[in-house]
């Protein structure tokens, strides 16, 4: 068989000779029989199989493996946001389970439909209109449907380096390699225009200062120039972090207006709060057509996703859009409403901004003592540190990135890595300034070691 590549652009695959390493001297013994006994069962993929180690508990903005070491979660999948182990959403599930723990279809249940009135209270504008189901990818593939439905028109525009999901309807308007490898041909009709990326300008302008903001403008060509287009699907900010400019959105908002399209946006890692408001559109002062919801929206236990959408998309009632068979599981929908609570009553928004505000200070401190860091970037509590080998070609940092998160790993803090160079931090948004400080402290310790030339 011909010798697996692995996606260089990718950060935290795991295949890579560096997880090789870091396993040998950090992975315990009986988790290596774990983690063998996981791979003779399991599907080999590069984000998951061979599995970087075995979880025994998590609680707040901790996990913790099966040797008991303890490490301060700042990936989490994005399902986290509530804390892991919340108890308000656990007891909402126990209670939920003794009275009703499954709806057939065809029926209703009173935590679906208080779950749907919350969402229509607390969003903007006139979205109004839900639909649930097991996962985000289902919710991106109903959006699609639904703006089909509407529009009678099924062509896309959406982002290269762009995540919505692992299904093929996904990932056929999603724009990562690593999920689109060797699974072609996609989805006809799915255009993809370059992300907002400021710091790696596909037009080649040094900044948002400077571009007139043409990556939303290729958005409206494309519009006038397909003439037929139903949707523009997109992650609000992407979780690299691209964080748009002010005015991103207006511009793309505008341009749909103008040329009958639908605005979807992809709120499934930030909503709810990550970014400083409950939908991270919010900072934009825009309202989207569709909203997708997913990760948090189950607590950080249960798999759940969905839809919100204007009251005028409500036209397919004599389609069936979703009719997932968990479509209204009402363990699920207790979750979700105990989670947008438990959000509200702590105030996790504005904890968001808080600490999200104290992090960037911090590291945009450390930008004049470290070398490696090119950008640092961010929109509440989801933020980045992009690494660079040389700030004026902004040449990605690959080895080094990834070497900093197994080295703080080792330290007792998790991260992700994206695009191969840019280290990317969404703890919970419980996260107190102490916790905080702690990881920054971690980041800054790793930065000098990979520095000195401390690499696997």
């Amino acid at each position: 068989m011909e010798k697996q590549k692995y996606d260089v652009a990718e950060g935290d695959v795991s295949i890579s000779p560096q997880r090789k390493i870091w396993a040998e001297r950090n992975v315990s013994e009986e988790a290596k029989k774990w983690l063998a006994e996981d791979e003779k069962y399991f599907i080999h993929q590069s984000l998951s199989t061979p599995c970087l180690n075995v979880m025994a508990r998590c609680e707040g903005p901790y996990i913790q493996d099966i040797t008991g070491k303890r490490y301060l979660d700042f990936h989490g999948n994005d399902v986290h946001s509530a804390g892991f182990s919340n108890r308000k959403v656990i007891d909402a599930i126990k209670a939920q389970m003794e009275e009703l723990p499954f709806c057939t279809r065809r029926y209703t249940n009173i935590p679906a439909i208080k779950l749907a009135k919350k969402l229509a209270e607390i969003a903007p504008g006139d979205l109004s209109k839900c639909l649930f189901c097991p996962g985000g990818t289902n919710a991106i593939e109903m959006a699609i449907k639904l703006a089909r439905g509407a529009t009678k028109r099924f062509k896309t525009i959406s982002m290269w380096d762009s995540f919505h999901g692992a299904s093929f309807g996904s990932i056929s308007v999603g724009g990562e390699e690593i999920f689109r490898g060797d699974s072609g041909p996609f989805l006809a009709g799915t255009e993809h225009v370059p992300p907002p990326d400021c710091y790696h300008c596909p037009f080649g302008y040094s900044g948002p200062d400077k571009c007139h903001l043409e990556c939303a403008k290729m958005v409206r060509y494309v519009l006038e120039k397909e003439g037929d287009i139903a949707s523009v699907i997109s992650e609000t900010t992407r979780s690299i972090p691209y964080i748009p400019p002010k005015e991103y959105w207006k511009e793309i908002r505008k341009a749909c207006d103008d040329n009958g399209a639908l605005l979807i946006l992809d709120e499934i890692t930030n909503f709810p709060a990550r970014t400083g408001e409950m939908f991270s559109f919010q900072n934009y002062d825009i309202v989207p057509d569709i909203v997708v919801m997913g990760k948090t929206l189950g607590g950080g236990i249960l798999p759940f996703a969905g839809i919100i959408a204007r009251e005028r998309l409500d036209v397919m009632g004599n389609r069936a859009i979703g009719h997932y068979t968990h479509e209204k599981n009402p363990v699920c929908c207790a979750a979700a409403l105990a989670t947008i609570e438990f959000v509200e009553e702590k105030k996790l928004a504005e904890n968001a901004r808080i600490q999200g505000d104290y992090a960037l200070s911090k590291f945009n401190e450390m930008k004049s003592i470290h070398r490696l860091i090119g950008d640092v970037r961010g929109k509440g509590l989801l933020f980045g540190v992009e690494l660079v080998k040389d700030r004026e070609t902004r040449e990605r940092a690959r080895e080094e990135a990834e070497a900093v998160m197994y080295k703080a790993m080792e330290k007792g803090l998790s991260f992700k890595v994206a695009m191969g160079n840019v280290l990317v931090f969404t703890p919970a948004l419980t996260i107190s300034r102490k916790e905080m400080d702690d990881a920054i402290n971690i980041i800054d310790e790793c930065l000098s070691e990979v520095e000195r030339g401390m690499v696997y």
